[in-house]
């Protein structure tokens, strides 16, 4: 594996299968990511694309082919510390919980990779700072925040344990076009200046005329 590529898809085939359907949906896909740079994953709906962050996020592995993190191989390590530890997931839902505070929901991150010897609150808040949110959000409920707001809670709530890489699902897909480039560009950062991998899956032009390398899924 090259220097800088941090994951890798090699040949990797995912075959869906219930009782109306026996198909591929990802067929013989390879792919490199590398670190400091920003990635879209576009293509039509039924292309695989939801799947493929799947497989990236360790959330489905039964899948032909390899993923490698790190020259690691997905399938021999242990999955719930790969992501909890290593990736940041963002949903264009958001996937807060809404009887939690925006510091809470960070925290709460915090508590799951079972970070030590920091101040979790104090993080959490330098968090929401470095993604341009006001501090005098932290106590308020998520759902009293705008779309805007709760990605940017999500963003720093996948931030909080320092993964090397951001896989983000449409997670712009519910906002209005400035508050997209202001979401584009928290991500740029954390490619440029943080040095992370974000992958993002989406529909949106504007998402993909944005990013570093755009990578078209199309139907097996």
């Amino acid at each position: 594996m090259k220097k800088n590529v941090i994951l890798k898809i090699d040949d990797v085939s995912y075959r869906y299968k219930d009782a109306k359907k026996d198909e591929y949906t990802l067929k013989n896909v390879n792919y490199e990511f590398e670190l400091g740079k920003t990635y879209a994953i576009k293509g039509k709906s039924g292309t695989g694309k939801t799947t493929l962050l799947s497989l990236i996020s360790g959330l489905e592995n039964k899948y032909e082919g390899n993923i490698f993190y790190k020259n690691e191989n997905l399938k021999k390590i242990n999955l719930d510390k790969y992501r909890n530890t290593y990736v940041g997931i963002i949903f264009q839902s958001y996937n807060l919980l809404p009887h939690l505070t925006a510091l809470e929901n960070i925290m709460l991150s915090m508590d799951i990779s079972n970070l030590k010897g920091i101040n979790k609150k104090e993080k959490a808040l330098s968090l929401m700072e470095s993604v341009g949110l006001d501090k005098s959000l932290a106590n308020r409920r998520v759902l009293k925040l705008s779309g805007g707001e709760q990605q940017r809670i999500a963003i720093a709530r996948s931030l909080s344990y320092n993964p090397d890489i951001i896989l983000a699902d449409e997670p712009t897909g519910n906002l209005d076009k400035e508050t997209e480039d202001e979401i584009m560009k928290i991500f740029e950062n954390l490619a440029k200046k943080e040095n992370k991998c974000v992958i993002i899956v989406t529909h949106s032009k504007n998402v993909s005329d944005n990013v570093d390398v755009v990578y078209e899924m199309k139907k097996s």
